[in-house]
């Protein structure tokens, strides 16, 4: 009996063992992802910048330039 307790712990162990690298991981891709996200140029801002740029143009052209 005193055998398969041990056995029994020994297995226990090994899961929280395995739980806290998992967390770790999970707690690493979730700083890379927000990183990411943070450094990305949103689509929205990129569109509307070309439609600046393209206005600006458009009335430098419309001016007699």
């Amino acid at each position: 009996m005193e055998a398969g307790f041990a056995r029994t712990d020994g297995s226990l162990a090994l899961l929280v063992q395995r739980s806290d690298q998992t967390d770790r991981q999970i707690a690493d891709h979730e700083q890379r992802l927000d990183a990411i996200e943070r450094n990305r140029w949103p689509l929205a801002s990129v569109g509307a910048l070309t439609g600046l740029g393209a206005l600006a143009v458009t009335l430098w052209q419309a001016s007699g330039h």
